[in-house]
Parts: structure tokens; sequence; C-alpha cells
């Protein structure tokens, strides 16, 4: 069992980002918003601000500890981009038959018409992610990775085909591009 003496991480805060540090509490503050997270579950880890970096360490770690060192830098890193630029994902509309017709409403995307079911399927809207319907396009955008991704992936969940042969019933919305916005 092999320990290193100091592991660290140093992420780099651009011009325009301002980045406050509470104890494990991160609130990053850009141009596009601001994102908040709270990284409490990390025992062993110090996070702090030295000039404009901030710095994710621990002292003696074993490959777990490590590993949460490094990932605690990428959702920084991954916090600072939504603020700069933002996340887009794109998801396709695809029916056979039946058309289907997908509108938001508050913080859910209701999909009617799926299969021809007579009841309607319900998608919820994560944090400040914002969606919207273009065509045969359903568009998720927002500054926190995590709330658009989970949007996302609820609106293809949502869309799950159960109990028929997936090769032959095709029908459902995908996710088929994700991007930076600029």
């Amino acid at each position: 069992m092999v320990k290193e003496v100091i592991v660290r991480d140093e992420v780099d805060i651009p011009e325009g980002v301002e980045v406050e540090i509470e104890g494990k509490r991160v609130v990053v503050k850009g141009p596009k918003g601001s994102v908040e997270r709270d990284f409490s579950h990390a025992r062993h880890v110090r996070i702090y601000k030295e000039g404009n970096k901030v710095i994710v360490e621990t002292f003696f770690a074993r490959r777990k500890e490590k590993a949460v060192v490094y990932s605690i830098g990428a959702h920084i890193r991954n916090m600072i981009t939504g603020v700069t630029k933002g996340y887009r994902y794109w998801l396709k509309i695809i029916y056979s038959h039946f058309p289907v017709s997908v509108k938001v409403e508050g913080d859910k995307v209701i999909i009617e018409n799926f299969l021809g079911e007579r009841a309607p399927r319900i998608a919820k809207i994560v944090g400040n992610a914002k969606v919207r319907v273009q065509k045969n396009d359903v568009i998720v955008e927002g500054v926190n990775i995590e709330d658009v991704g989970q949007t996302a992936a609820n609106i293809e969940q949502a869309t799950k085909i159960r109990g028929f042969d997936r090769r032959v019933f095709v029908d459902g919305i995908y996710i088929y591009k994700k991007e930076l916005m600029e």
C-alpha cells in the first residue's frame, strides 16, 4: 500500500470569473451566471485559493483519496467552463408512425402521443436548465453541466420503450450532440 505525501491539483481562474470558497463549499460566478457546489463529503481534502488558482490537496493519500482530489478539480473546472461558456445538449425526436408532440410547462417536459399512448409522459427539468423545442429537436442549455446532463437524461429516460423489440420500435428522444455554448 503506497501513499503519496502530497497530492495536489491546481485549477486556473480565468479573467472575469470569481471563485468564493467557504470551507468546502465552492461558488463560481461568471458572465453567464453562478454555480454552487458543496464538497463536504471529501473529509481529508483541503480546498483554498492561492492567487488566481484554486488548490485542491490532501496529504498521505491512498488511491481513492487521490482520485477524490482530481475529481473535485475536474468539477471546479466544469463549473468555470459553465459560467464562462455554458453547456448545450441536443436531443432528436424520433417517431415512425405516431407524431410525437413535445412542450415545456414550468419545470416539466410534456411528451404527448408517444407510441399513440393517451397519457402524456413527463420528464423533470433539473435546477436552472433551460429547455426549448425546435421542430424535431429538443435543446437543453445551462451553466451547470450536471443539471443539463440530468435533464437531458430524464427526457431520454421518459421515452424509454419497455416490452418491445428495440430494433423494431426505435421511437424516442435521444441525445445526439453535446457542445459548449459560445
